[in-house]
């Protein structure tokens, strides 16, 4: 394991670094997921299975999800597709309660 030695500073001192950092991680994370910055080459339609593993639920919660209206599915023949925008969107206002 590795270990770090901190000299001349104070425990507050610490504390602002740390919250300063973790504040920094995660704005950042924040504007990826808002679109502000692209995380990678992001497909804009997921298929069910990318939208499980997007939520780390399972298909049939997806398939739930649905069936309920919280998120809306597009049809291609008999292919589901789930556009991120509108994912994410769900995401953030389902916060907002």
């Amino acid at each position: 394991m590795d270990q770090i030695q901190i000299l001349q500073t104070t425990t507050s001192e610490l504390v602002n670094v740390i919250s300063d950092c973790v504040k920094a991680q995660f704005q950042d994370f924040s504007n990826e997921l808002k679109g502000n910055r692209p995380i990678k080459e992001e497909k804009e339609f997921l298929t069910r299975k990318e939208t499980a593993d997007l939520f780390k639920v399972s298909l049939v919660t997806i398939h739930e999800w649905q069936n309920n209206g919280t998120i809306r599915v597009l049809k291609m023949g008999n292919r589901s597709y789930y556009k991120r925008s509108e994912l994410l969107e769900t995401l953030f206002n389902s916060n907002r309660h």
